[in-house]
């Protein structure tokens, strides 16, 4: 019997000295992982709190309020916004997948003259805040009598994205060359090239360019609210939240539940796509 207890007392020792060690060694990211989700854990229990609740400085609820998040689109056109940053982020990714993939193919995987400084171009045009430009383009998108609706925010998707030719630049040439030539031998043509062979092996890259476009364009604020801030029917969410938040103020449990709606989408769309999302991340800065 002594010698069984001096065993579980050295196995529980042994477990727990383990345990200090994975912690002291993980320290910093459990401390970023809690910086993350301590706001995150206290926006969903407020929505869950009651009117009187939320004002006070209590951090559990007393008693659950689920029919807060109900309550919202009884409050707000939620639907509506929905479906418009839906068709807003929806068709800008396509937009630019459809735009940026030539371009980054032809960057990375073709050579011609004036290469290296059309991806210098590209660099520059990265750093290039878009209020620079957000006059003039009002101006030319009012004379075509797009104000008033999202189509100026979609269309210039048509015309590439840079930060997303970067990153689609950057993992193309990662894969070898070997296989691009071994098309051309065959007969392929330089689009059966990008279609049959190129594009399955970059769907990682493509993943992740398409998750950074969708993420930039849901949360968008400054681009609706300068096109389409006189037309509350075709507000996004982000500009929906914004009214909602200015109109509820002190209902903190509605305006939390709003934002746990809000974010459910994206959360979901990076859970199911974080595998293809990750390997893209990682491979776009092998080579430069």
């Amino acid at each position: 019997m002594a010698l069984s207890e001096t065993a579980s007392k050295l196995s529980s020792g042994r477990q727990g000295q383990k345990f200090l060690s994975w912690v002291g060694l993980h320290a910093i990211a459990i401390a970023l992982a809690i910086g993350f989700i301590a706001p995150i854990l206290f926006i969903i229990l407020t929505a869950l709190m009651s009117d009187q609740q939320a004002l006070t400085k209590n951090l559990w609820p007393t008693s659950w309020h689920w029919e807060n998040f109900a309550t919202v689109f009884e409050k707000a056109p939620l639907l509506q916004y929905f479906f418009n940053s839906l068709l807003y982020a929806g068709l800008a990714t396509v937009f630019m997948l459809i735009s940026s993939v030539p371009v980054a193919y032809a960057l990375s995987r073709m050579k011609w003259r004036g290469r290296n400084t059309m991806f210098y171009l590209v660099i520059v045009a990265m750093m290039l805040p878009p209020q620079v430009v957000a006059v003039p383009m009002y101006v030319v998108w009012a004379q075509l009598g797009l104000t008033g609706t999202l189509w100026p925010l979609i269309i210039p998707n048509l015309f590439g994205d840079a930060f997303s030719i970067f990153l689609l630049r950057q993992f193309l040439i990662t894969i070898p060359q070997s296989y691009s030539d071994s098309a051309r031998v065959d007969g392929a043509s330089e689009f059966g090239v990008l279609y049959r062979i190129i594009l399955p092996m970059a769907r990682p890259g493509i993943a992740a360019a398409a998750l950074f476009s969708f993420l930039n364009t849901w949360n968008d604020y400054f681009g609706p609210l300068l096109y389409t801030g006189e037309n509350t029917g075709n507000w996004t969410l982000s500009l929906g939240l914004a009214s909602f938040r200015s109109v509820h103020q002190v209902q903190w449990n509605l305006t939390m539940a709003a934002t746990v709606l809000v974010m459910a989408p994206v959360i979901l769309l990076f859970f199911f796509a974080q595998k293809q999302f990750i390997e893209g991340i990682k491979f776009s800065g092998v080579k430069g």
